[in-house]
């Protein structure tokens, strides 16, 4: 079903003079931005500061992205005569940085104080491969918000050094704790979740599949997301291992806690990131992860600590460590409750929307 069942406008209803007008992608969407606004509504950020949501993107056909864009510029437009105390905008590279910084740019023309909430995994290829003239609107666009959301150290480090005036603030993505479900675990069972492409390291993770499967017989791999998949099926015929790739097509949030339940690992080997929602999910459900040393992931996961860590690209070091947590229940344990342990005290959700009300608040009081 189309994308444009779900309305653009369906849970926008909001009082007269919303506190916070937010913008982004819709909540019941694919992909990770979607999954952190979904989150923050569902944990009580919305009601906690009073927020108005306008989706101005949806999944679909263009038809449906044309008309999410058009109907969210315009009721933001109407909104921001309304004189909403902030405007929290999530965006990313590429063509969603230009419509997020054109909307700041409204906002900032309405006299409200903005919030830029940066979630793109190649923000910086973004800016290396952007124009003299593009590059200086993006610095302008950082510069000239409130504040700049960034999920990571690592990431604030990038931002601060193209945008030096900017006031950039570390706030990771927040993640719900489930409930422990240990005893359904599948030993042999690898669970990936995401975009299925070249960035997310997917085919070195065919290849050290290949490689690992004769000492481990029962060893799967599970691959719930979109994308390239029939490409990854065909590299795994070539390499003899197509019978343990198991399909998943995209899946719900019953479904991902399902999955989490039943795996005895995660894996998300990627070249860039942000701070991927899968990875934090899999350790709030107290997998050991094998993920990839890039982007704001180091920030989360200390190597042999909550989790394993592997150079992007790196097919003998991927394997070996597959192998490593494949071969031994007790370290799957150690490296999974040390996970876990990291989301309550850094990234459940309570703590990170009370660090974003605390952002507001802050410039609350600094006044207009």
């Amino acid at each position: 079903m189309s994308q444009a069942s779900h309305p653009a406008t369906s849970h926008t209803a909001a009082p007269s003079a919303p506190r916070v007008l937010m913008l982004g992608t819709a909540p019941e969407g694919r992909g990770g931005v979607a999954t952190v606004v979904s989150l923050l509504r569902q944990d009580g950020l919305f009601e906690r500061e009073g927020v108005c949501y306008i989706p101005t993107h949806v999944e679909g056909s263009r038809w449906d992205k044309a008309r999410a864009a058009v109907l969210g510029v315009a009721r933001t437009l109407a909104c921001l005569l309304r004189r909403p105390e902030l405007v929290h905008v999530h965006g990313a590279s590429n063509a969603s940085f230009v419509r997020k910084s054109v909307l700041l740019a409204l906002a900032r023309a309405a006299g409200c104080k903005t919030v830029f909430h940066l979630h793109g995994a190649c923000f910086d290829s973004f800016i290396d491969k952007a124009s003299p003239r593009m590059r200086r609107w993006i610095r302008h666009t950082l510069e000239a918000s409130s504040v700049v959301i960034a999920l990571s150290e690592r990431w604030a480090v990038f931002l601060r050094g193209f945008a030096p005036r900017a006031n950039v603030v570390v706030i990771p993505n927040s993640v719900p704790l489930p409930p422990l479900a240990l005893e359904q675990e599948q030993p042999a069972r690898i669970l990936f979740l995401g975009q299925i492409e070249q960035r997310k390291g997917i085919y070195e993770l065919v290849e050290a599949l290949a490689r690992v499967a004769p000492q481990f017989p029962q060893v799967e791999l599970a691959i719930g997301g979109q994308g390239e998949l029939e490409q990854v099926k065909r590299r795994a015929r070539e390499l003899g291992v197509e019978d343990r790739i198991v399909p998943l097509g995209w899946i719900d949030a019953r479904q991902k806690q399902e999955e989490l339940a039943r795996a005895a690992l995660f894996c998300l080997p990627s070249h860039a990131e942000g701070l991927p929602m899968a990875m934090l999910e899999a350790m709030a459900a107290g997998k050991p992860v094998v993920v990839g040393s890039v982007g704001g992931i180091p920030d989360a996961v200390r190597d042999d600590d909550n989790g394993l860590l592997v150079p992007p690209g790196d097919v003998e070091a991927l394997a070996a460590a597959l192998a490593r947590l494949l071969g031994s229940s007790a370290e799957r344990r150690r490296l999974g409750g040390r996970a876990r342990a990291t989301i309550e005290q850094q990234y459940e959700s309570g703590v990170v929307i009370a660090r974003i009300s605390a952002v507001y608040r802050q410039l609350r009081t600094a006044g207009g």
